[in-house]
């Protein structure tokens, strides 16, 4: 029998912790909500390796680092709302669900977004709500939101999730160039997004978030 709780423990250790991740609320919320519950099953026993873990079709699970690190810079507050871009089996949206007021989490893949509402349902997550649309789109009905996390890589950021972005709030994306990637964490200024490195990272590029690249004869 795995003893996942122990996994979870090492998890925090090893991985968030020695990256300069020491914020009680996110090492709380890591340490509490079961990894290896919103993976698939076949892939219990990788849930806590120190990597992105594939969820088939090109989306993966960001590496536990890469997640904290991400939560560290957006500083989460207990009265923010939050959209969670790409939440597929929902392990970033229950994590971010005891750090926030609450999270409104998108999933374009109807298998992942109907898997995640009945894990976070299962797994107490009462102020988290899954709602099935195109990624790029966001969720504009229920914002706008303090704070937007895009769980993949970004080439741009459609300008339809900036705009539900609240005025001095913060977004979290990773920009990949080719091969190499860097987090950038966005702030709202007089209604325009300024990006700031924040660390490096790698990540698949999420569908609709792909750079237009000019076509020529």
């Amino acid at each position: 029998m795995t003893d996942f709780a122990a996994r979870r423990t090492m998890m925090v250790d090893n991985q968030v912790r020695p990256n300069d991740v020491t914020k009680f609320p996110i090492i709380e919320a890591m340490l509490a909500i079961p990894r290896e519950v919103f993976v698939p099953g076949a892939k219990r026993e990788a849930a806590y390796v120190g990597e992105n873990l594939d969820l088939g079709g090109g989306r993966v699970m960001l590496e536990p680092r890469t997640l904290a690190k991400m939560l560290d810079a957006l500083d989460i507050g207990p009265g923010d709302l939050v959209l969670d871009i790409g939440c597929g089996l929902g392990y970033s949206s229950a994590v971010m669900s005891r750090m926030a007021e609450a999270v409104v989490a998108v999933e374009e893949d109807a298998g992942l977004a109907g898997q995640a509402e009945a894990l976070l349902a299962a797994e107490g997550c009462d102020n988290a709500a899954v709602i099935e649309a195109p990624l790029s789109a966001g969720s504009a009905k229920h914002g706008p939101y303090d704070v937007i996390a895009i769980q993949g890589a970004a080439e741009t950021v459609p300008q339809a999730l900036l705009d539900q972005l609240k005025e001095g709030g913060r977004i979290g994306a990773i920009f990949m160039e080719g091969a190499l990637g860097v987090c950038r964490i966005g702030h709202k200024i007089d209604g325009r997004v300024n990006w700031r490195f924040a660390f490096n990272a790698a990540a698949p590029v999420l569908p609709g978030f792909e750079a237009a690249h000019g076509f020529t004869l």
